[in-house]
């Protein structure tokens, strides 16, 4: 009884303080660079054969001049038909190279595997990072190369997921609630890495930590090199604005979403104590809620539901209408159910004993 009382005081207390720094910190940007070298857009790519198009033509639709950027793909062994689609698109142009992957190099495994050799042939001195099942915006590059001043080593911009389904929806506004949650924590300047999927890193940041064929593997290489490269004394930008707001495809079954929340929990344990304490302390709010229904009336728990409903409800809100989005009031009571019935499958499924599926290979 004690703990639970204690619990939800700290609990909201946190949750004020999250929602009064998204008002307070409200983060203009600049979104133009001070110039416009060329830059490298690394992408790793297995088995994507049905997404990979929509990748690459978003890529042709940037507004950056085409003679200063440079496409660089990683097949990695893919067993579908994504080279021979990304050779039919790339056929006439000549800033895109494709390389086949079939040897790892130093500790790097997998995905970190690829972008290290893809590091290898970059000529630009700013290495941009995308995923094979993301469309970036057309103003992608400038947005994200205007926060690169002089001293930064890492720019990280936002995703989300498309889609018109009610998942796809309740995944697009679970990414930006933890993204949102993640930033207020960056505007107190405090580390703290959003998506490696949307990501920017300067050549000599990257090169002084000796890329990622010298980070010991991990599942989250994004995390990994983030943290390997503020260690040598980089500062980074987070950015939360449409203007570097990339797409993502939806998991688009229980199994994949299952095994990709896995991969992320588990690269969640190499984030920083502070956002470790934001993340358990919304993990626990149902284990001590139920509970504490045995010592306290209905219309107590109801308080406390609607009280956390409302307080989600807004800095959500707030959230997405940073972003130019909003959604019906009815999206975040199903929200609300479905971050109960995710949170409690995912922890189950966490502690089994079965490995991480990810594009067709088990961690």
């Amino acid at each position: 009884m004690i703990f639970s009382v204690a619990y939800f005081i700290l609990y909201f207390i946190l949750f004020l303080l999250l929602l009064g720094l998204l008002v307070a910190n409200r983060k203009r940007y600049v979104l133009k660079p001070d110039a416009y070298p060329k830059v490298s857009i690394l992408i790793a790519a297995r088995n994507e054969e049905h997404t990979i198009i929509r990748c690459l033509s978003a890529i042709e639709n940037l507004d950056y001049p085409r003679d200063k950027v440079e496409v660089l793909i990683g097949d990695d062994g893919s067993t579908d038909a994504t080279r021979t689609v990304i050779d039919d698109f790339i056929r006439d142009k000549p800033n895109y190279t494709c390389i086949t992957i079939s040897e790892n190099i130093g500790k790097a495994r997998g995905k970190a595997n690829v972008l290290a050799q893809l590091a290898k042939i970059a000529r630009t001195d700013y290495y941009f990072y995308t995923d094979a099942d993301i469309a970036v915006p057309p103003t992608w590059i400038e947005a994200m190369l205007a926060e690169m001043k002089p001293a930064v080593g890492v720019v990280t911009g936002i995703t989300t997921i498309s889609g018109s389904n009610l998942f796809s929806r309740l995944q697009a506004m679970d990414w930006l609630y933890s993204l949102g949650l993640m930033q207020v924590v960056s505007d107190l300047k405090l580390p703290v890495t959003t998506m490696g999927n949307n990501m920017l890193l300067r050549r000599k940041a990257y090169e002084d930590v000796g890329g990622f064929e010298s980070i010991d593997f991990s599942i989250t290489e994004d995390i990994a090199i983030f943290n390997r490269i503020l260690k040598e004394g980089w500062s980074f930008r987070n950015v939360y604005d449409r203007s570097v707001m990339a797409l993502s495809t939806p998991a688009f079954t229980l199994f994949q979403f299952l095994h990709q929340r896995k991969r992320w929990m588990r690269g969640s344990m190499h984030l920083p104590f502070y956002m470790a304490v934001i993340f358990i302390m919304h993990a626990a709010y149902y284990p001590v809620l139920l509970p504490f229904f045995a010592y306290t009336s209905v219309t107590v728990m109801l308080a406390i539901f609607i009280l956390k409903l409302l307080l989600q409800s807004v800095y959500i809100f707030l959230c997405l209408r940073r972003l130019g989005r909003s959604a019906p009031w009815w999206l975040y009571i199903l929200f609300e159910i479905y971050m109960v019935v995710s949170s409690v499958i995912l922890i189950v499924f966490f502690f089994l004993p079965v490995k991480t599926n990810w594009k067709g290979r088990k961690y």
